[in-house]
């Protein structure tokens, strides 16, 4: 496949910056939000019969005039089906500094810890261009978080060195208690980030902290859906895989054999199988939920179809053409032109099948990227 083959034109106002939620106007003429993750719009693809669902049906099986929203999943499933899950945490890894002497004021982007009692971290910085071996970066004012600059990684790439000596524990509180929700730069460069991220951009059954960007399918999933979901006979399964920016790389190949994805940490531990599997064995389907959640899937498959115990790294890279080995459904959101989220949705659903859903998608105001809205592929 080729890159060029994903490209679209989505309109700014299709790209949700905030999840589903109602405005009320307060006596005071603020403005509040009430979100409801569980309340976006649902696509339904079925891909044996390229049928493609937008609306609730009747009791004779014909197309009402109410669309479909994301409590209709339920619908589609039966008692023993299970939904297999990535419970990774983000943490707050957006952090501003300003630098010594200039007092220039400083994004950095927290990627991941590389030695605790040096208190060595990988980061991203903007603009980069004035950053260098050596600077020092101020955080919270004159308060006591110092960071020095030792190395040079990539363009925007830099490893800081934070001088606060005290326990790891403390560090790490109040290096985060500087922080905000690492939401996408599409949304930051549209809004400021808020603190209702900080609770929007993190999956509800997030327990194991390591992402820097959040598996965004799964943010539709509240606790009352959770509950429904539990009465109504259907397993879940957690497995994680801790989330990086790679996903947000620009491919910069026309040619999609010769991209290659960065390397993160995944792990699939023994009850995640025993759960999956059980429900494989007994002829039920397993539904991945979201992107990132199916690379780590088909990372620790076998050839059996049965999920597999499984510590370590995965780079896997999936688009059209490509046979999955565990799901028998998936569910994603609608993600931007040339990304590497699209072409694994088109992996599974079939290329074309999946062009039409976005076309359909762009011309019934569907909301796109980790706010946005979702598509459930069936294998029917």
């Amino acid at each position: 496949m080729k890159l060029s083959q994903f490209k679209f034109k989505l309109p700014e106002e299709q790209i949700a910056l905030y999840p589903p939620h109602k405005i009320f106007e307060n006596e005071d003429g603020t403005v509040e939000r009430v979100y409801q993750r569980d309340r976006c719009k649902l696509m339904v693809v079925h891909r044996k019969s390229e049928k493609i669902d937008l609306f609730q049906k009747d009791a004779n099986g014909n197309d009402t005039d109410e669309g479909l929203t994301f409590r209709n999943v339920v619908d589609y499933f039966q008692e023993g089906d299970t939904f297999l899950f990535n419970d990774t945490a983000v943490f707050p890894a957006r952090l501003f500094g300003t630098k010594e002497k200039t007092d220039a004021k400083i994004e950095v982007f927290l990627l991941r810890e590389l030695n605790k009692e040096l208190r060595l971290w990988d980061v991203l910085v903007e603009p980069a261009r004035k950053i260098r071996i050596g600077n020092k970066l101020f955080f919270d004012g004159d308060g006591p978080m110092v960071a020095e600059v030792i190395d040079n990684t990539t363009s925007r790439g830099r490893t800081l060195r934070f001088l606060y000596d005290c326990p790891h524990d403390e560090f790490k509180r109040e290096l985060f208690a500087l922080g905000s929700a690492p939401v996408p730069r599409y949304i930051i460069d549209r809004r400021e980030p808020e603190d209702d991220d900080t609770v929007n951009f993190q999956t509800v059954f997030a327990r194991h902290e390591g992402a820097v960007t959040a598996p965004s399918t799964g943010l539709h999933f509240s606790r009352e859906m959770m509950k429904i979901m539990e009465i109504r006979g259907f397993q879940n399964a957690f497995l994680t895989l801790h989330c990086s920016l790679g996903a947000f790389d620009t491919i910069e190949v026309e040619d999609l054999t010769k991209h290659k994805m960065n390397s993160e940490q995944m792990i699939v531990d023994k009850e995640c199988c025993n759960v999956v599997n059980q429900a494989k064995r007994a002829g039920n389907k397993v539904c991945v939920v979201g992107v990132s959640t199916a690379r780590a899937a088909e990372s620790a498959v076998g050839t059996d179809g049965m999920l597999k115990e499984y510590d370590g790294w995965t780079n896997k890279f999936i688009f059209p053409p490509y046979e999955f080995g565990l799901a028998d459904a998936l569910m994603a959101n609608f993600y931007h032109p040339e990304s590497t989220m699209m072409m694994l949705t088109a992996a599974f659903g079939g290329y074309d099948l999946i062009i039409e859903a976005y076309n359909k998608a762009l011309e019934n105001d569907f909301m796109f990227g980790c706010y946005g809205d979702c598509m459930l592929i069936l294998d029917d």
